[in-house]
């Protein structure tokens, strides 16, 4: 048991190394990757997530594995478009590279070190802890959820984008396969002058959950799901569930 905590601890700061390392340009990498799609994936789970919580004050917006910071700009954006005064925002991160860059970009957030799994938030004290293209990094995600369902208010969202693993069968899932184990790694590597670091990325995809398997997982914490959606041929997927409210 010792030796799994041993190995689990020295493969999530291999990740986090990793992302200190691509820190300076992980946003050129990630609008040429994306030919900039990745903005919509954002905006569109901002502004479902302002439209099921269907707030107009909010105390606290909490972005884990906040990266660079992108997801933070578009919660500001959608709660100005959904008049929704939002109090705080929060960006939370291990990797120390990327929050250094974050705190270049944005300054109307605090940015704290700290990971998805051991939380520097409060119990109930955020409406809303969103996560984008990160909890395939966690590799303790079970313990996160449970930090997940901790840190937010009785009747608050988790919000999840990622890559969920796919059943890719058809001629346009090859093609999208293609593209993401051959030809991203090139363009990423030679951006970022690291392969290895977007290699990780197919790699860590294939080996992660379905979208079915992960809403079961935040089901099994607690939390219950409102929301589930695919977008570009299923390449990202966006999951919000919900804490119960308060009785």
């Amino acid at each position: 048991m010792e030796n799994q905590k041993i190995d689990k601890r020295e493969k999530q700061d291999k990740i986090v190394g990793m992302f200190d390392d691509i820190a300076s340009t992980y946003d050129l990498a990630n609008r040429v990757l994306s030919m900039g799609i990745d903005k919509q994936w954002r905006k569109k789970g901002c502004n479902k997530a302002y439209e099921i919580l269907n707030l107009k004050e909010i105390d606290q917006i909490t972005d884990v594995a906040c990266g660079t910071g992108d997801l933070l700009l578009y919660w500001r954006e959608y709660a100005q478009k959904h008049n929704v005064d939002v109090k705080k925002f929060i960006g939370v991160d291990p990797s120390v590279g990327m929050l250094e860059v974050a705190r270049k970009k944005i300054d109307f957030a605090e940015f704290l070190e700290g990971k998805a799994q051991e939380l520097p938030i409060e119990d109930n004290s955020t409406e809303i802890i969103s996560i984008s293209y990160g909890i395939r990094n966690v590799v303790d995600r079970v313990e996160a959820l449970h930090e997940f369902y901790r840190a937010l208010k009785p009747g608050g969202i988790v919000v999840i984008l990622e890559f969920t693993k796919q059943d890719r069968s058809g001629i346009v899932d090859k093609i999208v396969d293609f593209g993401m184990k051959n030809i991203l790694p090139r363009i990423g590597g030679l951006i970022s002058k690291n392969y290895e670091a977007y290699k990780y990325l197919p790699d860590s995809i294939e080996e992660f959950l379905t979208t079915e398997m992960l809403a079961k997982e935040l089901e099994d914490v607690g939390l219950e799901m409102k929301y589930t959606k695919s977008f570009s041929m299923g390449i990202s997927t966006l999951l919000i569930a919900q804490k119960p409210k308060a009785k």
